[in-house]
């Protein structure tokens, strides 16, 4: 297998047209403004390439060492439009000077890495929003959580452990293998216990909506999200920001970018401290229940060997700290007429502590890029008290987790090679092909305790503790191409085929032990392996009818991985069942236009997408494990706008529609030793409409600094959606409406925030069991910033 992979990617490459080199020159010119004088502080960037350089006092700048070839540059300053332009460089290119537009009066001209390279998203033939850093302080989006409704289609929820369940379009993530693929910097955030959540010195987010098998694999069945963090360059800049909030919110960061040898050496650092004292209120110990503090960092070390050969060190940690992880009530009735009130015996305090790094190195060739990334991720998470798992005052069930850092420490590495077409090609086909591996190991080990109640939660005698030990390894390779060859100057067409091959190994054991005993062996330590493969294709036409308007059509197929099951404490559900993977295939048509010099944006796009072999889970009490089947096969459909607009100097609008209904075909569950078929139901955490209007006026003061009086309203709908196969518990519509008023300069920010103000109490999660988590009430704070 290992030798068909690399023999289908040295086959791929050796097809591949070279570019013959070029003399290296230099790229250099002026930024400006609209009244000609010179912008300092602007960063002007060669898109897929290491090379860039920031404007000096005058708005001068110097790219030394460039290639002649055509290259895509992007233009960014504070306080203007980004702005991305193509340049062709010649031996004795001119100076170039380029002209900047007020962020007030048009749209950023964005770019994104959706295909794993640099390039504009108006120009891909599906599906993706981007959030700019400007705009994710706009939304004041503190967790990927806050991405629900501002992506058409996306909804994203808190179980009560922090940790975020996401679906779009239908696809829902339903256990620890996501449907939605998250990386951060190129690293795939392999499970829910590795995502990193918060997020912190954001340079942009992307969101891809649709399978996106090809060129991600595994689990980007829904689509993709990449959130991307400001790297270092050869200008020293950094922030500070401050946020006090009710409910004890607080919220302090900091970052700083320098360079440690001009042109060589560069490093990033960000920290991050959050606090609250909680939403919820515990009636059993009367204090509040749900306090928690977290601290992160993200650090960078970036070196460039040449101007062709860069090294970066990325390394991220995320360490959480919750008294009252799950706030739940009982059902979802109750958390309705007693909002934010949970009756909880127990109260275990979470400790939660995840690592992510990589190693990333990037070759920007005369016949193409290279980029080599290795990663490893790590996440202990544990308990320090038996956590309640009744949800009640009773002495019933506890959960207990704590037996050491050698069990619930999940690890994972991965490895991508990957080619692409060089920055500077002007050959009428573009390329990508690559290679990816990863190994996990997931040691899990759960207690479920039964106290001095035990017979209320139907249990045969108190005061025993059932133990599960559960490890799971397994191993993956994959080999993955697409090419996109330019039929005309107005015709694409791409297509793309990825190999995936995985193999998983589990081991099972049972205990019994009564409380002050030794523990009794119940299920002897066994084990069971299983191979899974998948092939991804895709398929796309694009026709660019003019520079600002593009209609595509596109075929896609993704995959959620298959498993193992678990040892549980039901026996109707036997451990070591091998279910397979689910595959998804979508086609989704649409539209992209841009009108009036980048002022308004209009996209829109229909898609259709089925799922096969769809994994439907069994969530198992009371040890809260997840029993994972193949039971079913789902259709969504839908259609979503996105708009942008910049009518007039200082107002922005930003419009997001989606709708979607998804439906399973078939649908054959167990119940009271029966099978019962759901035909027709809806899926899970899969609002019929999500819809988000923002408007945004922003009015000059005048003065030195440039002060900007702000004012932002932004309405979110959503629409019904239920948290259960049989359909039985949901979520009407509601709205919720956010604001921000401040004044912002350019050194500074000064903001008063607030979210759901009319306090709209709702169903954020529920388990098919019953039990539910409100969404977040009435918030509001202050947001203090200053850069530099």
């Amino acid at each position: 297998m290992k030798n068909f992979l690399w023999s289908l990617c040295i086959v791929f490459i050796s097809s591949i047209p070279i570019v013959k080199s070029q003399t290296p020159g230099s790229l250099s010119g002026s930024v400006t403004d609209q009244q000609s004088l010179g912008i300092s502080g602007a960063y002007v960037h060669l898109l897929n390439t290491n090379l860039g350089a920031p404007t000096d006092n005058q708005g001068k700048f110097s790219i030394p060492n460039v290639p002649s070839g055509q290259y895509t540059l992007a233009i960014s300053a504070l306080g203007f439009a980004t702005t991305v332009k193509s340049v062709t460089l010649t031996v004795e290119n001119p100076a170039l000077t380029i002209t900047l537009v007020e962020a007030a009066r048009r749209l950023d001209e964005v770019t994104v890495s959706a295909q794993k390279v640099e390039e504009d998203p108006q120009k891909l033939p599906f599906s993706v929003s981007t959030l700019s850093s400007k705009q994710v302080q706009e939304y004041r989006l503190w967790t990927s959580k806050d991405l629900t409704a501002l992506i058409p289609n996306l909804y994203s929820a808190n179980p009560g452990d922090g940790r975020n369940v996401t679906s779009v379009r239908g696809i829902a993530t339903t256990s620890y293998d996501p449907t939605i693929a998250t990386y951060i910097d190129g690293v795939n955030q392999f499970s829910l216990d590795t995502y990193v959540t918060q997020l912190l010195d954001i340079e942009r987010i992307e969101v891809l909506r649709g399978p996106q098998g090809t060129l991600y694999g595994r689990n980007a069945m829904g689509g993709v999200i990449n959130i991307i963090t400001k790297q270092p360059d050869n200008k020293t800049r950094g922030f500070v920001e401050l946020n006090y909030g009710n409910y004890g919110q607080q919220r302090y960061s900091a970052g700083l970018r320098t360079p440690l040898v001009k042109d060589r050496l560069f490093l990033g650092v960000s920290a991050l401290y959050g606090q609250q004292a909680g939403f919820y209120r515990n009636a059993f110990t009367q204090s509040s229940f749900d306090r928690a503090n977290y601290v992160m960092g993200n650090y960078y070390l970036k070196f460039l060997a040449s101007p062709r050969w860069s090294l970066t060190l990325n390394v991220k940690h995320n360490t959480n700290r919750n008294d009252g992880t799950f706030p739940l009530a009982s059902s979802p009735q109750d958390a309705l007429s007693e909002p934010f009130t949970v009756n909880q015996n127990a109260v275990g305090r979470l400790i939660d502590q995840v690592i992510n790094t990589s190693l990333s190195a990037n070759y920007a060739g005369k016949g193409f890029t290279f980029t080599s990334q290795t990663a490893y991720q790590s996440n202990y998470r544990y308990y320090t008290q038996p956590l309640d798992g009744d949800f009640s005052p009773i002495d019933g069930v506890t959960i207990v987790v704590d037996y050491g850092r050698k069990w619930n420490n999940m690890r994972v590495g991965t490895q991508e090679f990957r080619f692409t077409s060089p920055a500077s090609s002007t050959s009428r086909f573009n390329w990508i092909a690559g290679t990816y591996g990863f190994y996990q190991d997931n040691p899990v080990k759960q207690g479920t305790h039964f106290g001095n109640d035990a017979d209320l939660v139907g249990a045969p005698f108190p005061n025993f503790t059932s133990i599960n030990t559960n490890k799971g390894t397994s191993f993956g390779v994959a080999g993955y191409g697409q090419g996109t060859y330019a039929i005309n100057p107005r015709l694409k067409l791409t297509l793309g085929l990825r190999y995936d091959y995985e193999h998983k190994k589990q081991s099972v054991l049972g205990e019994f032990q009564q409380d002050g005993d030794v523990a009794m062996v119940t299920q002897p330590d066994t084990s069971a392996t299983a191979t899974f493969t998948a092939i991804s294709p895709k398929a796309s036409l694009a026709y660019q009818w003019t520079e600002n308007h593009q209609v595509y059509g596109t075929y896609s197929r993704g995959y959620r991985a298959g498993g193992i099951t678990q040892l549980s404490s039901d026996p109707s559900q036997p451990p070591l069942y091998a279910y397979k993977p689910e595959y998804s295939n979508n086609v989704e048509i649409g539209v992209k236009n841009t009108f009036w010099n980048n002022q308004l944006r209009v996209n829109v796009a229909a898609f259709y997408t089925q799922v096969q072999d769809a994994q439907v889970p069994t969530l198992v009490l009371p040890d809260a494990i997840t029993i994972t089947r193949n039971a079913g096969q789902l259709t969504s459909r839908g259609v979503e706008l996105e708009v942008q607009a910049t009518p007039a100097k200082g107002l922005e609008l930003t419009y997001q529609l989606g709708y979607t209904k998804a439906t399973y075909g078939s649908l054959n569950l167990a119940s009271n030793g029966e099978t019962v078929n759901l035909k027709g139901n809806r899926q899970l955490f899969t609002p019929d409409v999500t819809s988000m209007l923002a408007v945004q006026y922003s009015y000059a003061l005048g003065g030195a600094q440039q002060f900007r009086l702000i004012a932002r309203g932004e309405w979110s709908y959503l629409g019904k959606q239920y948290f259960d196969l049989a359909n039985q518990i949901s979520q009407q519509g509601y709205g919720l409406f956010n604001t921000r008023l401040g004044i912002s300069s350019r050194h500074a920010d000064l903001f008063f925030w607030g979210r759901n103000l009319s306090n709209e109490t709702f169903i954020d999660y529920a388990y098919n069991f019953g039990a539910a988590h409100l969404g977040n009430p009435r918030t509001y704070g202050t947001t203090l910033r200053v850069n530099f």
